[in-house]
């Protein structure tokens, strides 16, 4: 049976520090996401955007920057994959900046609760995103969605989904960090995080990190990838709000996507923190559309 996926759109940048990741989904739509996901024999449908509030552009009250807004966007992002996922198609959303992973991965764990299925997260990022309103040195919700799935945040963000907490820091693995806050890298250490960071890639290299990461997957696990861009060297992927030096490259990223498409388990994608204000002649979007191609199984041979 043909794959069917629904591109979810998510325009604002309510929980970032830059402007400009608003434009993420368009972007990626400019870059002709749906006509090269098709070319793969995949059916694809563009369920448009969700809708949510204005960004304000205030600063933090209690340690959160915009904090009913962001419970408003994390609502429809939940609502629009957790209507993908009971119809029977694979969501795709697009940010938007990463705090939306709120509302994807809580509806990815309601879905996975209900069919009886195991779940394990991959979080692609430069950052750990493991911050609380008493850690955060700005009050950026993009930097607290990690934190606040696991049950550290307001209810407001904790109670989406309708159990608490939304996962356990078990189902997750994060690859590619290498930007964590200083209170933050001790939370991160208490609470138990699978961080396979820079220095495990650079020691262990990427093939070891992804089978590790990968490692235990069966026929009963959902398997949930969310992609911040600017998981990726900021050589080569210039169009993200918080640009990190010394990420994976083109080959690095190429190879995780392949074997994550190797496993067969992808159930559902989270493309984020795209910001077309900061790129040039919207490469990094093409980037990026490279390798969602890989992750949907683009391969250079055919493999067995």
């Amino acid at each position: 049976m043909t794959q069917r996926i629904r591109l979810i759109g998510a325009p604002t940048d309510i929980g970032a520090g830059a402007r400009g990741s608003s434009m993420g989904p368009e972007a990626m739509r400019v870059a002709g996401l749906q006509a090269t996901l098709e070319g793969h024999g995949l059916a694809v449908t563009d369920h448009g955007n969700v809708s949510g509030p204005a960004n304000p552009w205030l600063p933090p009250v209690n340690g959160y920057r915009h904090l009913a807004e962001v419970a408003a966007w994390n609502r429809g992002v939940h609502d629009a994959v957790y209507s993908a996922l009971s119809e029977d198609e694979m969501p795709l959303l697009m940010g938007g900046d990463h705090c939306l992973a709120i509302g994807s991965i809580s509806a990815v764990a309601r879905h996975c609760r209900q069919v009886g299925k195991k779940l394990r997260v991959l979080w692609l990022d430069a950052h750990a995103d493991f911050n609380t309103n008493a850690l955060t040195p700005t009050g950026n919700t993009h930097g607290m969605p990690v934190a606040v799935l696991c049950g550290h945040g307001p209810v407001e963000l904790t109670g989406i989904g309708g159990v608490f907490p939304a996962i356990q820091p078990s189902v997750l693995r994060q690859i590619g960090i290498r930007s964590v806050d200083e209170g933050e890298k001790r939370f991160v250490r208490q609470s138990g995080l699978e961080v396979f960071d820079m220095r495990y890639i650079d020691e262990m290299g990427m093939r070891h990190t992804m089978a590790t990461a990968l490692e235990g997957l069966d026929a009963d696990t959902h398997l949930h990838v969310s992609f911040d861009v600017d998981f990726l060297d900021a050589s080569i992927a210039p169009g993200v709000g918080t640009a990190v030096k010394g990420g994976p490259t083109y080959r690095e990223a190429q190879l995780c996507m392949e074997m994550i498409a190797d496993t067969g388990r992808l159930g559902s994608l989270d493309l984020m923190e795209l910001n077309p204000a900061l790129d040039v002649r919207n490469g990094t979007a093409e980037l990026a559309l490279d390798l969602i191609e890989s992750l949907f199984g683009k391969s250079t041979l055919m493999r067995a």
